[in-house]
């Protein structure tokens, strides 16, 4: 086996769990806290679930980044950065920094900090609430769009 198909592998396993890990929150655990909490609890609540989370969503995040520098790199595929029917690249490339500024710098230098102190728990959960959504939705738009893209389809 060669270095490019473990790369695949290593990145087709780091963006299920971590892509997956964001369907999860998005569409099991977030409702269910909507469900089962009163308005003001249900950021802690979802600070307490969501902090067993983070720390595997970075490493899924760092092998995702690193396993797809090193088949772009390996592959020779810089080329395909300039033409735009490789527009999902920039999508996983985009998806992938947001979601390293999230992890690594915006959750916990301001966001924790925020929920542990929020004047409006209700409101703060409501806006992650809708945060959550629209990254589920370019994750979900991004990962057809590589599957397809990736098989010719573009």
């Amino acid at each position: 086996m060669d270095d490019f198909t473990i790369a695949r592998a290593v990145h087709l396993f780091s963006v299920l769990m971590w892509i997956g890990g964001v369907a999860f929150v998005t569409l099991v655990i977030i409702p269910s806290i909507r469900l089962t909490h009163p308005p003001a609890e249900r950021l802690s609540a979802f600070d307490r679930i969501e902090g067993r989370f983070a720390p595997q969503a970075r490493i899924w995040v760092l092998l995702a980044g690193a396993s797809g520098f090193w088949m772009v790199f390996r592959g020779q595929m810089w080329s395909r950065f300039a033409e735009p029917q490789f527009w999902w690249m920039h999508a996983m490339v985009g998806l992938w920094t947001l979601f390293v500024i999230i992890l690594f710098i915006a959750e916990p230098l301001v966001l924790h900090p925020r929920m542990k102190r929020s004047p409006d728990p209700a409101a703060d959960f409501r806006r992650l609430d809708w945060g959550h959504r629209f990254l589920f939705l370019l994750a979900t738009i991004t990962v057809l769009g590589a599957a397809g893209g990736s098989r010719g389809l573009f």
